[in-house]
């Protein structure tokens, strides 16, 4: 046998995928994701909803001590910060009230305090994906009074 014959025999042996086989792989893969996608993308959105109100509650507790400790809720104008740097005029501040920067909603917006609120002491909410207020699904409002 030549050495030619055997160099050819043994890249016919190695030979990839072809161009067909390739694009078989990439619409079976398409299918999956286009089944997959949606049920992935519908639990993402319940998550940041449920993030949204775990953030919101813990955000409560730390207005609830920060009250403890000074007799009111923060004003609206001391905002979420009072939580994290002691406004003037509180000697009985014990804060900071939270380990970390106050947080913004799954959605990237800041929550929304206001005190005293329309439901209660304080209002905190955020306004969910749209960033507006009102909405259904991801774009529904996230509140603390309910």
């Amino acid at each position: 046998m030549s050495n030619r014959y055997r160099i050819n025999k043994h890249l016919k042996d190695k030979a990839g995928f072809t161009l067909i086989e390739l694009l078989v792989v990439v619409i079976i893969l398409g299918l999956l994701a286009s089944l997959v996608a949606p049920k992935f993308f519908g639990k993402l959105g319940a998550s940041r909803q449920k993030t949204a109100k775990t953030q919101i509650a813990l955000l409560g507790n730390a207005l609830d001590e920060f009250r403890l400790d000074n007799g009111r809720y923060p004003t609206t104008e001391e905002g979420l910060e009072a939580l994290r740097k002691k406004p003037e005029g509180l000697n009985n501040w014990a804060g900071p009230y939270l380990p970390k920067p106050v947080p913004k909603d799954p959605w990237g917006h800041d929550y929304v305090y206001r005190c005293p609120g329309e439901h209660g002491d304080y209002d905190l909410f955020s306004y969910g994906r749209d960033g507006q207020e009102g909405g259904e699904g991801e774009d529904a409002d996230i509140v603390s009074w309910k």
